[in-house]
């Protein structure tokens, strides 16, 4: 068996980057996730993988009718990948991993649409009335279709005399926390493991988040001022997509531990460096171009699923 073969499933049938194992030896574990807000997980669709495989399955329950997983077979994936297009459509993601990799003793997570559900660069814009220029900037960076490190200058630029004092504001009344957040962040802790909030936005958001959610360590771009307003310049080198794979480089060999024991989640072009390197790669409600590219994409689910894919249930969340 080759142990370089990371097993995913994906939400899209077109886009899963599913590595089929030469082995029928290997355990293998299938996870089925929705929304816990909307559990979707039903006899039905119990039912429905079991005549795609044709046997009996046994069914451990992660969070009812939300969350579960199931043994597989090597030569059973091309099977459950027949299924991703309707489960998909039933707002149920799917993954299949190793069984005994699945746990991680690191998470690295993006900030921006990841543990927050907005971009702040794009708030911050709305506050001096150009959000719609900012955020279509923002939106070309994250699908990858231009490059991300001119994008961020030209949009700092643009907030060239913004008060301080706009910031809290922002972070007060148009930030929110992505749902699970603090449950996946306070879980992996628990259990021993450290975590990493590394943006490719700015320290003064993510020192905030990061101390909302309990993350250990947090790594942004600073935004240079003047006279307690932003001078629309950010300090070099900004911290884009290599910066984020030496982020995991440097806690690999801060805590004498490789990548494969990393979980590493985004959603934009920026994050798919680390989410290639890491053990774990979960593209979260992404970019079609990031979704396509990770081993995992979590299109329905909040940020509990990050757990369920480790393999806890819903009963040992900390919050």
């Amino acid at each position: 068996a080759n142990d370089d073969l990371p097993l995913a499933v994906g939400p899209a049938i077109k886009t899963a980057r599913l590595l089929i194992l030469q082995s029928s030896f290997m355990s293998l574990v299938t996870t089925l996730i929705s929304d816990p807000k909307n559990p979707q997980i039903t006899g039905d669709i119990i039912g429905m993988v079991a005549d795609a495989l044709d046997r009996m399955i046994v069914v451990s329950w992660l969070d009812q009718q939300a969350a579960c997983d199931f043994d597989l077979n090597a030569n059973e994936v091309e099977r459950i990948q027949t299924l991703v297009p309707q489960l998909n459509a039933l707002k149920i993601d799917c993954a299949i991993q190793k069984a005994s990799e699945r746990r991680k003793t690191v998470l690295v997570a993006d900030m921006d649409s990841t543990m927050i559900e907005q971009e702040c660069i794009d708030e911050l814009a709305d506050a001096i009335g150009i959000k719609d220029k900012v955020s279509n900037i923002t939106e070309r960076a994250m699908r990858g279709e231009i490059e991300f490190d001119p994008a961020l200058r030209e949009r700092v630029l643009l907030l060239k005399g913004l008060p301080l004092s706009k910031i809290d504001e922002v972070i007060e009344s148009h930030i929110t926390l992505r749902a699970g957040g603090r449950q996946l962040v306070q879980t992996m802790k628990a259990k021993g493991g450290y975590t990493a909030l590394v943006s490719g936005g700015f320290t003064m958001f993510t020192s905030r988040i990061a101390a909302m959610l309990g993350f250990d360590e947090n790594r942004a771009n600073t935004l240079l001022t003047e006279e307690d307003r932003l001078s629309g310049m950010v300090q070099e080198p900004i911290l884009g997509s290599d910066a984020k794979v030496t982020a995991v480089q440097e806690i690999c060999t801060k805590l004498k531990i490789t990548p494969s024991n990393v979980m590493a989640i985004g959603d934009g072009a920026n994050d798919l460096g680390m989410i290639k390197l890491a053990g774990s790669g979960v593209a979260v409600h992404a970019k079609p171009k990031v979704a396509e590219e990770a081993d995992i994409a979590i299109n329905h689910g909040d940020l509990t699923a990050l757990l369920y894919l480790q393999g806890y249930s819903s009963n040992e969340f900390v919050s």
